[in-house]
């Protein structure tokens, strides 16, 4: 056998060495699937995944954190192999769900970390409900703008992702997410493959994509006040390898926010969080502590 040049990395390497337990609950109904790690009786921490996406872009993440927090991670509704309802699902539904899961879970107050979509939703939570917040931590910061460019890459790319789930057509998703090939493992493709074969996932993904549609993106929209609005402290993360639209959300938003601090990562994507969590852990870790 060759010796290998490089570090083998799978999902798994996140998770190999920290206590962590898998399970699925009842929310409304709705059967949802979460990670948990992490030190029981610490503050919360949930972390909130991107559009139609899974609670493994954290995974790297939990070690580090899990002597600090209470960690929850899930799957969101219409995503991953939690339940897809059959309906549009828009900013309302993902926050509902969220606080919802909170409530089943006993998490009456807690940090926010959210990735994209995630971003915003968090960012939505601590707007509606500042009583359930901490603090906040949004990567790839989302909901601000509404971008035809973006929509449309986002429909195009995942539209035919899950009507063909072929592994060029899920890699070509990573491509965007990830800056370095490197960081684009075939677990991760093989994981987001195993979700967009399941037979309910065409439409999930229609309703998934109903924020795309440029009427309702607009009505979900957190205005100037609603960001100014959030008390929450906060930490937005600005990846400069994605230079689009979330680059210009995490600027201004952390603007706009009384308590927001603003730092920027070097050499990441859409995911910092994984891409360089070596980084990323430590400037969290240094926020959520403070």
């Amino acid at each position: 056998m060759s010796e290998q040049t490089h570090d083998y990395r799978s999902i798994w390497t996140g998770l190999r060495d920290t206590t962590f337990e898998q399970g699925f609950v009842s929310v409304n109904g709705l059967n949802t699937r979460y990670a948990r790690s992490g030190t029981r009786g610490k503050p919360a921490l949930v972390m909130l995944h991107g559009t139609a996406g899974h609670w493994e872009a954290f995974s790297s993440n939990f070690k580090a954190h899990s002597a600090d927090f209470d960690i929850f991670a899930l799957d969101m509704i219409g995503c991953g192999f939690t339940d897809k309802p059959n309906h549009p699902l828009e900013i309302k539904e993902y926050m509902g769900h969220v606080l919802a899961f909170c409530d089943v879970m006993g998490i009456e107050k807690a940090n926010f970390m959210g990735c994209s979509l995630g971003a915003w939703i968090s960012a939505a939570i601590a707007r509606n409900h500042p009583e359930r917040v901490l603090k906040l931590v949004l990567l790839s910061a989302s909901g601000y703008f509404s971008s035809a460019e973006n929509r449309g890459r986002i429909i195009s790319q995942r539209t035919k992702a899950v009507d063909d789930p072929s592994w060029e057509n899920i890699k070509a998703i990573f491509n965007k997410l990830l800056a370095e090939e490197k960081s684009r493992i075939d677990d991760l493709v093989a994981h987001r493959q195993a979700i967009y074969r399941m037979p309910e996932m065409k439409q999930g993904m229609l309703n998934i994509l109903a924020l795309q549609d440029p009427d309702i993106r607009e009505r979900n929209l957190l205005k100037d006040e609603d960001w100014r609005a959030i008390s929450a402290e906060a930490l937005v993360v600005g990846s400069l390898a994605d230079a689009d639209e979330y680059l210009r959300t995490a600027q201004v938003v952390s603007k706009l926010m009384p308590n927001a601090r603003y730092v920027e990562m070097e050499g990441v994507g859409h995911w910092p969080q994984w891409e360089d969590p070596e980084t990323f852990n430590k400037l969290s870790l240094e926020f959520l502590r403070g």
